[in-house]
């Protein structure tokens, strides 16, 4: 492992994670999983790190809490943002009594109305889209908050596709790509003889057209991931009548279970409605040796490497569908040696280190 910090100074660094679930989750979670590895990464770096998430995390970091539980097992709706924003001005409150020497918030817009009140610098990792989109119908005043922090925000987004398909100017703009545990994902040389698709359950993951092209080829097709209380009712009327010996939905699995999941399959089928900003399946599904097949929405072209790691189409399903035909082509030893090479944690907690150099010196 790099260790870019080994002749300087040891930072004292807040983490602030959104409270909805532990750090790591211990399900569903790509941004508390990014979290999680990021403290763990910089405190083995001799970092003092401070991580302000949800009680029940495991990190070895210092944990603060600020609720008694996770959110979503406190059934807190998602648009109550009470509890994050006190999780957000403690650690402002901290800074400013000379606690760190930088903030690195996960936290979207609401961040937004703290770093004007330090001097210390303020770092966010974007993790969402920053375009209209009618996933979000409240993303109009977020544009608009976020183009007139613009000036002072340093951000980092988690793909080319993301910083070039953002509504907001930012001239801060920093792309820094997720990483995974590689450890926790075991190469399978062989995949079987059916297809995975995993995501939360909704449309706009693609789980329509995944079961499309594998009715259409008559072949199998395991579903996994989490259904939201607002998505039972489209599980139940949409997803559900297609299910049969040939297509199962599996659950919501652990990320213990995520490497036989992956390994096991021919490809990971992935055909998205939106513009993903970057993709966490994609990564874990490579690192196990199996290839992807995508359309060619948001970051998936810098992910995948059409022809090599798996194939990037058109969104059409017969596109998908000739993918999956010629799937056996791919070397599954080369998609494993890819993910090293390029979404290793270590390399993100480099990237994310020498940033935090680079803004400390600027005070």
């Amino acid at each position: 492992m790099k260790n870019l910090s080994k002749n300087k100074k040891k930072l004292r660094i807040a983490q602030i994670a959104p409270l909805w679930v532990t750090i790591p989750p211990l399900k569903y979670g790509g941004i508390e999983r990014i979290v999680a590895m990021l403290c763990d990464g910089l405190v083995e770096r001799g970092h003092k790190v401070t991580l302000f998430a949800a009680p029940g995390s495991k990190t070895k970091a210092k944990l603060i809490t600020v609720f008694d539980k996770p959110l979503l097992d406190a059934k807190i709706s998602w648009s109550n943002p009470i509890w994050n924003l006190r999780n957000l001005s403690k650690a402002f409150e901290m800074v400013n009594q000379g606690e760190f020497d930088i903030i690195h918030s996960h936290l979207d817009l609401w961040t937004l109305f703290f770093q004007g009140l330090t001097k210390t610098p303020v770092l966010h990792t974007m993790h969402n889209p920053l375009y209209l989109s009618d996933v979000d119908v409240l993303k109009d005043d977020r544009l608009r908050l976020f183009s007139e922090e613009a000036y002072r925000t340093n951000i980092v987004l988690i793909s080319e596709s993301a910083r070039s398909q953002a509504m907001v100017k930012l001239s801060r703009a920093k792309v820094i790509y997720n990483g995974i545990d590689l450890s926790h994902f075991k190469f399978s040389p062989v995949g079987g003889d059916h297809f995975v698709w995993i995501a939360r359950m909704n449309r706009h993951k693609g789980v329509e057209n995944a079961i499309a092209a594998a009715e259409k080829m008559r072949v199998k097709l395991l579903l996994a991931g989490r259904i939201d209380p607002t998505q039972r009712k489209y599980f139940r009327k949409v997803i559900k009548p297609h299910l049969n010996k040939r297509i199962k939905y599996v659950g919501e699995l652990t990320e213990n279970q995520l490497s036989d999941f992956y390994g096991s399959a021919k490809a990971l089928l992935y055909p998205i409605e939106w513009e993903e900003p970057f993709g966490l399946v994609v990564a874990e599904s490579m690192a196990c040796g199996t290839p992807v097949i995508a359309f060619r929405r948001g970051s998936m072209s810098e992910l995948i490497e059409d022809g090599k790691t798996g194939f990037v189409v058109d969104s059409n399903l017969n596109k998908l569908v000739g993918a999956m035909k010629k799937i056996e082509q791919i070397n599954r030893a080369l998609v494993r040696k890819r993910v090293e090479q390029r979404f290793g944690k270590e390399k993100m907690v480099d990237n994310y280190e020498k940033l935090y150099y680079k803004l400390c010196l600027k005070k």
